[in-house]
């Protein structure tokens, strides 16, 4: 009985030779496959519960691994909380930019991966990091990842439409900017700071979506802090990959810093900490901004000391930890707003008494 289920069962294809010479391996080779098949099978993560043609897809968005969405949001929660400050407008204003940021930061995050691996799918085989990519191992082809795109891109245009005609074609003009990203790689050893250039612009989106225009003091210099920032936690994450770069041309701040990484970053980061409390100073912020922004300043001195940026492994802990950054910027924008509206309420409630 076991022969025969063995023989209408296509996983122990290759072992029919071995059982009909030496039917005492029957139990070694039912273990053997039930192994492999235990360790085919079973999930890893919660992409590969999904359906198997599913699958693919939602990896190329990079879903799974949400750093690169909260990236792309913080800049908008600063700005969106920021200008709701500025204004001292009710709860519901950032309440209903933070959500609507939020869902387009996902969307836009997913649709920037697509554009980046299409791009990339013949350099993504040459790196250890990025083989596995779908589109690099040929699980999704490029037709079918640019039909893809198409609804990315379209509820990208949804949300954006949301927003007043400014915000619309301001946020329209970034486009450009996600679409000719992974080219710089290719020409340039500065293909970070045009990530930068991509990835803040909620900075200057989340504003004037709040107030209609822009007020370049302010979000000039918080667009500029963020620039900078990216390019600290960009160039850690190039560290990863400088071996293979080198081998198959692809040109990184990584590689050009080398050695001298830890110093430039220290600039760097000094510098976008700056640039946040110049544009927290000319928004006329409170203690509580200034609080977050020290506690952001302290995250990023900790990873720069701590990242040793020729391991691969804290590299990609540094980039992860460094959004920690953007978190503690908006949490110290947020309290200020929040201890705004609780002040402006208990001159409301003294006024009616009076």
């Amino acid at each position: 009985m076991v022969m025969a289920l063995l023989r209408c069962h296509s996983a122990f294809s290759p072992f029919r030779p071995l059982l009909r010479s030496r039917p005492n391996g029957v139990a070694k080779v039912l273990a053997v496959v039930y192994s492999t098949t235990q360790t085919t099978i079973t999930p890893t993560t919660w992409v590969d519960r999904l359906p198997q043609k599913v699958q693919p897809y939602v990896y190329l968005t990079r879903v799974d691994k949400p750093i690169g969405t909260l990236l792309l949001f913080y800049p908008c929660t600063w700005s969106i909380t920021m200008a709701s400050y500025a204004l001292n407008a009710p709860p519901s204003v950032p309440l209903t930019y933070i959500t609507l940021f939020g869902t387009g930061a996902l969307i836009m995050r997913g649709a920037g991966c697509t554009i980046n691996d299409l791009w990339d799918r013949n350099l993504d085989t040459a790196v250890e990091r990025t083989k596995t990519r779908p589109l690099a191992q040929k699980d999704i082809s490029p037709r079918h990842a640019i039909a893809f795109l198409a609804p990315q891109l379209a509820a990208g245009l949804a949300v954006l439409t949301q927003l007043n005609w400014y915000s619309i074609v301001l946020g329209a003009s970034s486009l450009s900017l996600v679409t000719i990203y992974p080219f710089m790689k290719r020409i340039t050893y500065w293909p970070q700071a045009v990530l930068g250039l991509a990835f803040n612009w909620g900075a200057l989106l989340g504003w004037s979506a709040v107030t209609g225009a822009l007020h370049w003091p302010v979000t000039g210099s918080l667009y500029a802090g963020g620039v900078l920032w990216t390019l600290v936690y960009d160039s850690i994450y190039a560290h990863q990959d400088k071996t293979d770069d080198v081998r198959v041309g692809i040109r990184s701040t990584a590689l050009l810093f080398g050695e001298h990484t830890r110093s430039v970053l220290t600039a760097f980061s000094a510098s976008s900490i700056g640039c946040i409390a110049l544009a927290g100073y000319l928004n006329a912020q409170g203690a509580p901004f200034f609080i977050g922004t020290g506690l952001a300043a302290a995250q990023l001195a900790r990873v720069v000391y701590r990242t040793d940026f020729d391991d691969r492994e804290s590299c990609a802990k540094g980039f992860v930890t460094c959004g920690c950054v953007g978190f503690w910027i908006w949490m110290g924008a947020l309290g200020d707003y929040i201890y705004l509206r609780l002040s402006a309420s208990d001159e409301s409630l003294l006024d009616s008494k009076s």
